[in-house]
């Protein structure tokens, strides 16, 4: 661990001015508050947040920040409070170290809806101070660093949360380097016979063909001397996932890979940036399709850099960034150059992006996203989206994910324009819907009055903004057509009982239901997940009869006297579903779902066809369903799944393990029921589960009656 003189000379290096005394204040107090605590490793605690100090710094990172690191755990792990830390050290600080606290609670590896919730809690903790989440990365990047003193069950949800949320946001934010550091560590502990693979191919590379970076960086230099050029050059190999991911990509084996190595050239001036690209592209030839101009179209998080990729030494392609220091600074430190200081003062940089901003980009539309579904898919494509960028007929430049298509481009325009897209122009000729944009491409969007989204247009757009304004449009259309229905099923519903429909009546009736308006009251009516028979009960209480209790011996309707009935084991059919039954010679009448794939065989012989309906009313809890399960392997789960589904009035009559993996069990439980909605009931519930990550109605076509 280093020391609290090292940690001070590290700030100032960067910022004399720094408040030492209230950093030396901030390291004895945490030091006191996590005395006698010792690591997985068995080091003592505190080593952990003077290290994530010390990686702030290389982000030469404000004091409030730094303190914060030193402090990120106190509130949480001892017995220090938010009133304490506030009174020692300012709400600032407080403030910072609450928000962080907060953040180390989120289960971002938890089931997709409970996921989605504390994603975006996240993101509002990002919203309202960025430097919070910067010590959560630092944090995270030292504990991914040494995670191989924890379970390895641990160290794989871990690795898993880093590479779906954290490595992205890394990169997001612009911090190139802690994304693929982040991902490389999380790599190392999920597949480690492939990273490793990868390794051992770099040896025998580099002992065939020498130090190959020493050697390409030092033909640039030379070219760059001979146009009077003054840059620096430097050269590494790429990291083993980068290798991995992009072999993955593209299907392809290490020996096939070309561009493994990657170059930056750090100029003084932006003109000095063009003036290499050109001396690049008469030295080497340039690989098509492969050029990006960041300088003149920078990402939202104020990347600025020329990209290209050309044929180096024996063939092989090179990578080449080329940009000035002060472009390098942001494409190092990302959205945290906003806070970087040097001298003593916080840093001038033109290219550094308002924080502010740059988390409305980021999070723009994520809250018309209604459903958990949705909203991760959102969260999903822009945490991971690269650029291209495409022109408007006015020349306006439309910034858009890798893989975007001109409705993606329509609905970044505007929702009305993409709602209206009928067709597209690409570079003046006319193209389908569903074809993918390249950069510099000039789009032209036709609309025409009266065109409405259609649903296979969710499949087309690749941005969450199209996506989500899609589905609100398909759902709208809908809607209109759930209220006209509803209208009309409430309307016979209170004829029925001798009462009168009327908007008082209604808006009532959505009160006593929770419902917000009689609008909303109609719609559920109308998609059925609201009987009208219900809306009238709760209005009239006296009008609800009681459903009789059901003889299990004769549950349907329809069968012949004296004949034989079951439930098909492959569909395993519920009172409430739609039932056919087919006939079998000994074996009476088998009662199918009318989905289930099994009837298909019996299309050519009608005769065996026998019309079945569930009797109405109250069935016992006799009919066996088989549930597939995956839950977490921790102390304790099996028996809260259990005690849920025995609270809600179900029975288990069978329960047999699958898989069984360190951090995860997955488990097919036969639960007897009363009908489908008694299985929704018990699904949600289980769903709702944080240690249950999956939950779905096993149904087998091969278990033939």
């Amino acid at each position: 661990m280093i020391t609290q003189d090292d940690l001070i000379a590290l700030v100032r290096n960067y910022n004399p001015r720094c408040d030492e005394h209230l950093i030396r204040e901030a390291w004895d107090y945490g030091a006191q508050m996590h005395e006698g605590q010792l690591r997985h490793s068995g080091e003592p605690y505190f080593t952990h947040p003077v290290a994530v100090a010390a990686l702030l710094t290389e982000m030469q990172l404000d004091d409030a920040t730094l303190i914060t690191a030193l402090l990120h755990d106190t509130i949480e792990d001892t017995k220090s409070t938010y009133g304490e830390v506030a009174r020692l050290f300012g709400a600032e600080i407080a403030e910072l170290v609450d928000g962080v606290t907060k953040l180390t609670n989120l289960q971002l590896s938890s089931s997709e809806a409970k996921q989605a919730e504390n994603i975006r809690k996240l993101l509002i903790a990002m919203s309202r101070d960025l430097r919070v989440i910067l010590v959560k990365l630092a944090d995270r990047l030292h504990n991914m660093r040494t995670i191989r003193s924890m379970r390895a069950e641990k160290q794989a949800q871990k690795a898993r949360e880093t590479m779906d949320i954290y490595a992205p946001l890394a990169g997001r934010m612009g911090m190139q380097w802690m994304r693929e550091e982040l991902e490389d560590l999380s790599f190392r502990v999920l597949n480690p016979e492939a990273r490793n693979s990868i390794l051992r191919r770099f040896i025998t590379l580099q002992r065939e063909a020498g130090d190959v970076v020493h050697r390409i960086s030092a033909d640039i230099r030379t070219e760059l001397d001979r146009a009077a050029i003054d840059a620096d050059v430097y050269g590494r190999a790429k990291k083993p996932y980068s290798i991995w991911r992009k072999m993955q990509e593209k299907d392809l084996a290490f020996s096939r890979l070309s561009d493994i190595y990657g170059f930056r050239i750090i100029a003084d001036s932006t003109e000095d940036c063009y003036r290499i690209l050109c001396v690049v592209h008469q030295r080497w030839r340039a690989v098509p399709g492969r050029f990006k101009d960041y300088i003149s179209q920078p990402k939202s998080n104020g990347y600025r850099s020329l990209h290209t990729t050309v044929s180096g030494r024996d063939g092989k392609r090179v990578e080449i960034q080329i940009r000035t220091r002060e472009m390098h600074e942001v494409a190092e430190a990302g959205v945290a150059a906003h806070w970087a200081y040097r001298d003593g003062r916080r840093s001038e940089n033109p290219f550094a992006v308002d924080p502010v901003k740059w988390i409305s980009t980021l999070t723009e539309g994520f809250d018309s996203a209604d459903d958990h579904d949705a909203f991760l898919e959102h969260v999903k494509l822009e945490m991971y989206s690269d650029q291209v960028f495409c022109f408007s007929p006015k020349g306006d430049v439309i910034q858009l994910p890798r893989g975007a298509t001109p409705l993606d481009f329509a609905y970044a325009i505007h929702t009305r324009i993409g709602d209206g897209c009928v067709s597209a122009k690409v570079d003046g000729l006319r193209v389908p819907l569903w074809t993918r944009l390249r950069n510099g491409q000039s789009v032209e969007i036709i609309t025409a009055e009266g065109q409405r989204p259609q649903s296979s247009w969710i499949e087309i757009v690749v941005t969450g903004r199209a996506k989500s304004a899609i589905r609100k449009a398909l759902r709208d259309e809908d809607r209109e057509r759930f209220v006209r229905l509803g209208n009309e099923l409430l309307r016979l519903a209170f004829e029925a009982t001798g009462r009168e429909l009327s908007a008082k009546a209604l808006g009532t009736a959505a009160k006593l239901l929770n419902l917000p308006d009689a609008a909303e009251l109609r719609a559920r009516v109308g998609s059925a997940e609201l009987s009208a028979r219900s809306v009238v009960a709760a209005l009239y209480p006296e009008t609800a009869q009681t459903a009789p209790e059901v003889d299990s011996a004769t549950p349907v309707v329809g069968l012949e006297a004296d004949v034989d009935f079951r439930r098909a084991p492959c569909c395993q059919p519920l009172p409430g579903e739609r039932i056919i039954g087919i006939t079998y010679r000994g074996k009476g009448v088998v009662a199918h779902a009318m989905d289930c794939e099994v009837l298909a065989n019996y299309e050519e012989q009608p005769e065996r066809w026998v019309d079945l309906r569930w009797v109405d009313g109250t069935h016992p809890a006799v009919y066996g369903v088989s549930l597939d399960l995956t839950i977490s392997n921790d102390a304790g789960v099996l028996g809260r799944v259990c005690s849920l589904i025995g609270e809600h009035k179900a029975n288990i009559s069978d329960l047999r393990f699958v898989d069984r993996k360190p951090d995860f069990y997955r488990l097919l439980v036969e639960v007897e029921l009363r009908g489908i909605s008694h299985l929704h009931q018990v699904m949600t519930a289980l769903e709702a589960e944080t240690a249950v990550a999956r939950v779905i109605r096993s149904q087998d076509p091969a278990l033939r009656p």
